[in-house]
């Protein structure tokens, strides 16, 4: 077994144990949460050498995210912490010899606190690194540029001036011209050239928000999809925005625009869409409660969710099927191929959230 341990967290001692920048924050809306995430794996029937990759909390601090550390054991798998060479997903990746039963666990420790930015007060701030803004702006399988995207994008926003104002006309289209649909397995694929091609704008996030964000970097406004899990249930009244303890199905993205003297700002259209076709068996998009969530959901998150990294086309160390689009669930490959990993209950695993403390 090989593991990054604890920082040791309790209740009295959470603060001394989080970053000097998340103790300085002050007032209510800088309140930090705890969550310990706990995930579970048991490959059922392995097949010759059997490997896992378990996404693990994003380790680049940032002001509503800290890591407190990861730990991951296996009774006979080799296991070492891996990432992805083009956005470094972290991730466990383990590994099993063939006849062997193949068992991983892994837990981690998170702090969180709620996001919300001031689109009217624009500061000085220096611009986004050079190589973030490549990065954050080029194609990747899922998100062409051109074509369609990017004719769509252009159409969207005529008449808006400056990346905020892009940014909210493609939000805006979002909320008005997409659905969720429910029949999509997990979260969606994410195929956006597929959706407007096809004219079938249905999907759940990582379809809705992949639109903004593809869309989006067809102008050359940097943007990024987060891939998370939602890991409480939400304070502020939306049922269908929240999940606690058993999480193995409460996977969220979620996406991001960079806007000079604002930094990075956090969207979520698709949980837009979620709120009208859950919340109380379905609300129109004028009931307060949907006004609310699109006007909070443009500059804000509530932070009742972790991210585990804003990766697309992962290459997972060893795997011998090739990338995968994005990496929000458990994969696993065994001599007869990949799992599965929309199917928890064959592809055995588990995902439970509990919260130790708030700071």
């Amino acid at each position: 077994m090989k593991r990054r341990d604890f920082l040791q967290v309790t209740a009295a001692g959470a603060a001394a144990a989080l970053s000097p920048g998340v103790r300085a924050a002050e007032g209510a809306s800088a309140r930090w949460r705890v969550f310990e995430l706990s995930t579970q794996v048991d490959v059922l029937f392995p097949a010759g050498a059997t490997r896992v990759w378990l996404p693990v909390p994003l380790r680049e601090d940032t002001d509503w995210q800290k890591g407190l550390g990861d730990r991951w054991s296996s009774d006979r798998g080799e296991l070492l912490l891996e990432a992805d060479p083009a956005y470094g997903a972290a991730f466990v990746g383990a590994s099993w010899q063939p006849g062997t039963k193949a068992s991983v666990t892994l837990t981690s420790r998170v702090a969180t606190r709620d996001r919300s930015v001031d689109l009217a007060r624009a500061t000085p701030a220096a611009s986004l690194d050079p190589v973030l803004a490549q990065r954050y702006t080029h194609a990747t399988t899922l998100l062409p540029t051109d074509g369609i995207v990017l004719d769509t994008a252009q159409s969207i926003t005529r008449g808006a001036h400056t990346d905020v104002e892009r940014a909210r006309a493609l939000y805006d289209w979002i909320c008005d011209n997409t659905f969720r649909d429910p029949k999509v397995r997990g979260c969606g694929t994410g195929n956006i050239k597929f959706m407007l091609e096809s004219g079938n704008l249905g999907g759940k996030c990582a379809d809705l928000n992949a639109l903004f964000v593809g869309m989006a970097r067809s102008l050359r406004i940097p943007a990024r999809d987060a891939y998370g899990i939602r890991v409480a249930d939400s304070a502020r009244g939306y049922k269908s925005l929240g999940k606690s303890g058993d999480i193995t199905r409460a996977q969220h993205c979620r996406a991001e625009f960079y806007a000079e003297g604002l930094g990075w700002v956090p969207v979520d259209p698709a949980d837009v869409r979620k709120v009208i076709l859950e919340e109380d068996g379905g609300k129109r998009e004028d009931d307060p409660m949907v006004v609310a969530a699109r006007r909070t959901l443009f500059g804000g998150w509530e932070m009742n969710w972790i991210a585990w990294n804003f990766a697309h086309d992962v290459r997972l160390t060893s795997a011998s099927r090739g990338a995968i689009g994005f990496l929000m669930y458990p994969q696993a490959e065994t001599s007869e191929g990949r799992l599965d990993s929309l199917d928890p209950d064959n592809f055995q695993y588990t995902i439970r959230s509990r919260e130790l403390t708030a700071v």
